[in-house]
């Protein structure tokens, strides 16, 4: 049987050779652990915009790496009120804060064509029982997903609206630099709306402030390509330390 193109692609993927592996769990692994991971590994069909990986209230059995593409998470409240929790981009894993439960807390759902790497979390335990490197890596990638999402809530949780959004532009151009791509020029795959659900601010805020920060000469944006045209006055308005 002839196989379709986006199956060829999937069956040619390796944990081996994944362009974002020093980023994922096989950072700290040895070719040979590697490739027992690689056996567990799920790869999913490609995720078009605005498809879901996995639904609030979904049976958890897995955790799911992004190798390209990016997702947000929300939850709904009572009233119907969305709250979006999270961007996440290439390398980072969903489905963690799901671990402690039965069910997946949150939606998660592409913001542009994606491409997810599923791990059975029964495989994964006991695969990680095998190779101590593993577990190590798994709590190392949940403990840092902790302590950013910590570090970027204190900081949000402090600011107005222009340091907001300037801790939200440098948090992002921080996790882009971190894969090895520019951290001064790129795409926002969220809305303006997303942005500002995220932020706490309505989508006329955002709109102002790109406004704004433009006219200080601080970002340049045209669709929803971004420039950060001067790091380190955005860097200063944000609060946070510039690493240039």
């Amino acid at each position: 049987m002839k196989l379709s193109s986006n199956s060829s692609l999937r069956s040619e993927i390796k944990c081996q050779t994944c362009s974002i592996r020093r980023l994922c769990l096989p950072v700290m692994l040895a070719d040979s652990e590697i490739e027992h991971l690689d056996n567990i590994v799920q790869r999913k069909k490609v995720l078009k915009k605005n498809e879901f990986l996995f639904h609030a209230g979904d049976q958890f059995d897995s955790i799911h790496a992004i190798r390209s593409g990016s997702l947000k998470t929300y939850t709904i409240s009572t009233d119907g009120t969305e709250q979006i929790t999270g961007f996440h981009l290439p390398g980072e894993i969903v489905g963690l804060n799901a671990i402690s439960s039965t069910q997946y807390p949150s939606f998660a759902k592409a913001l542009e064509t994606s491409m997810v790497c599923t791990i059975p979390f029964d495989k994964l335990e006991s695969l990680s029982r095998d190779i101590p490197g593993l577990q190590k890596q798994i709590f190392k990638v949940m403990s840092g997903e902790i302590r950013e999402e910590q570090e970027l809530m204190m900081l949000l949780n402090k600011k107005n609206a222009d340091e907001r959004f300037a801790a939200f532009i440098m948090n992002l151009s921080a996790r882009f630099k971190r894969r090895g791509l520019s951290d001064k020029e790129f795409q926002l795959t969220m809305t303006r709306g997303d942005i500002g659900n995220y932020l706490g601010l309505a989508v006329e805020t955002v709109s102002r402030l790109v406004t704004r920060l433009q006219k200080q000469e601080l970002i340049a944006i045209q669709d929803r390509y971004i420039q950060i045209v001067n790091q380190v006055g955005l860097s200063q308005l944000a609060g946070t330390a510039c690493h240039i």
